[in-house]
């Protein structure tokens, strides 16, 4: 019963942790965190404007319209046009004071008699009209127009006024809305510049992932893939050479190997990579080095011992080497990257015909990001240039910019997306705005009309690498009916990388 009951707690808290983590990951999104947070805010900064109200002997209930459409128009595009805490401010205030001068000028004229409104009545036409022209007049002027003005200036118009102070409601009206207003301003200011300027740093994941980035050791395409990971663990970041055997006594040997090298070892000839290969695969080796696990283990220790140096000495980054054991590499990769706390398995690129080699499904399936590096020349060791087409804003796009930024020079980054009707134009380029003001490199967008594939086959060539998404947050049959990009372009004439984000549960 007691082992029933952990196992249903530990499922239970499974659920909890993935429901945490799709949350985090929705929440990535620059419009699903701007949405978020005006769902909350706007409420919260009501209710604190009501609580001060109250102690106003006054209908402060006019202002809350005005107030509550302004504040989530700030809160909602923080980078629009009317993202202004002084234009808010003073715009409302403004509106405030120019109707409030619209009743006195009506009380003066007669239109207006002082105590007849103590409950709402009718107001005077002449006065509302010239209550808005005012304000119209007033914000234009000092170039402070604000919507929300001519609300506040028309509600001016139901302030009740009494015979004997006829202008003390209108002076508390207006002193009420600079202070509400400017309170929803400053808490606007505070949100915009320690949370949503930041919001790379504090939400984002993928700008503090990759200083950990684990390379398997499985081909020749190491080389170029490990240079790849050292220049996106940058200086500061570690890369981890990873062998895979499957037997023990050989892995230790390699281990020992490893760590008692000499720097002679470095050097080690084509035939002892050929022979590293066939041992990080599982491949049968001559039946003499079968009988010795040191010389079985030699050209695998040699090798990464070889490539640690080349990556430290080119990209600067630290190597360390590891050797597992299993029968099944995939797993034995992800679970000695978790082991390890990796943030990224940087691996070479399998498959044919645009279909993922079983390695690399697997890898998708597991619990540390992936990214599969195709190269077409295997000698490159920098990309200066990096091309990042997304189809919509997501944790993905949010880390393969982060990767580019590494990797690129000044300026070498390109995002793009493709659209279908020109009416889309302008929701595209705001999807790209917001994904790359969370950079804090510069960014170019570009929004094309071509189709997808064809836009990357003719872009491609103008850069070193092409950053795509494994597309593993769709349904598999979303994945059916229009698969994956990087699986429907043709054959690229640049390096290609694809990137999928796994979540640890």
């Amino acid at each position: 019963m007691r082992d029933r009951v952990r196992r249903l707690l530990d499922r239970v808290r499974r659920v909890e942790r993935r429901e945490l983590a799709e949350f985090t990951a929705w929440l990535e999104t620059t419009t699903n965190f701007v949405h978020l947070t005006g769902l909350v805010a706007v409420p919260v900064l009501i209710v604190l404007v009501t609580a001060a109200s109250n102690s106003v002997n006054l209908l402060p209930f006019v202002l809350f319209p005005p107030l509550a459409s302004g504040t989530f128009t700030l809160f909602s595009d923080p980078e629009g046009q009317y993202a202004d805490p002084w234009r808010f401010t003073l715009g409302l205030t403004v509106g405030a004071l120019c109707g409030s001068l619209a009743v006195v000028a009506a009380i003066a004229t007669g239109l207006t008699t002082p105590g007849a409104r103590e409950i709402l009545s009718v107001v005077s036409p002449l006065a509302a009209g010239f209550a808005v022209f005012l304000t119209a007049a007033v914000t234009w002027a000092f170039d402070i127009e604000e919507p929300s003005a001519f609300s506040t200036a028309l509600l001016a118009l139901l302030i009740p006024t009494a015979a004997s102070a006829p202008y003390r409601p209108l002076a508390l009206y207006v002193i009420f809305t600079a202070a509400a207003s400017g309170t929803v301003a400053g808490a606007f200011v505070f949100w915009r510049d320690t949370v949503y300027e930041r919001r790379a740093d504090i939400l984002y994941r993928s700008t503090e992932s990759a200083n950990r980035v684990l390379v398997p050791s499985l081909g020749d395409e190491t080389t170029v893939t490990a240079m790849l990971a050292g220049r996106i663990a940058g200086e500061t970041g570690t890369v981890v050479l990873a062998d895979v055997v499957d037997s023990e006594t050989v892995a230790a040997a390699e281990r020992d190997l490893l760590q008692d090298s000499a720097p002679s070892a470095a050097a080690a000839p084509d035939d002892a990579a050929t022979r590293q290969d066939a041992v990080s695969v599982g491949l049968d080796t001559p039946e003499t080095d079968e009988r010795d696990p040191a010389a079985v283990a030699a050209p695998s220790a040699a090798r990464l011992e070889g490539l640690a140096e080349r990556v430290t000495a080119t990209t600067g980054a630290q190597c360390e080497q590891v050797v597992a054991t299993g029968d099944v590499p995939a797993e034995v990769i992800d679970a000695t990257a978790l082991e390890l706390d990796c943030d990224l398995i940087a691996t070479a690129y399998e498959g044919t015909d645009g279909q993922l080699s079983p390695f690399i499904t697997s890898l998708f399936r597991g619990s540390v990001d992936v990214l599969a590096h195709e190269p077409v020349d295997r000698h490159r060791s920098e990309w200066s240039t990096v091309l990042v087409p997304v189809r919509r804003a997501s944790d993905v796009a949010h880390e393969m910019l982060a990767f580019a930024g590494r990797l690129a020079g000044p300026g070498g980054v390109t995002l793009a997306t493709c659209i279908g009707p020109e009416g889309d134009r302008r929701r595209a380029e705001s999807m790209l705005a917001n994904l790359a003001e969370t950079c804090e490199f510069d960014v170019e967008t570009r929004v094309s009309r071509l189709e997808v594939e064809p836009f990357i086959e003719r872009t491609a060539p103008r850069f070193d690498l092409v950053l795509m998404g494994a597309s593993r947050d769709r349904s598999t049959a979303s994945r059916i009916v229009s698969p994956p990009t990087f699986e429907r372009v043709g054959e690229l004439e640049t390096d290609m990388a694809v990137v999928d984000r796994n979540v640890r549960y």
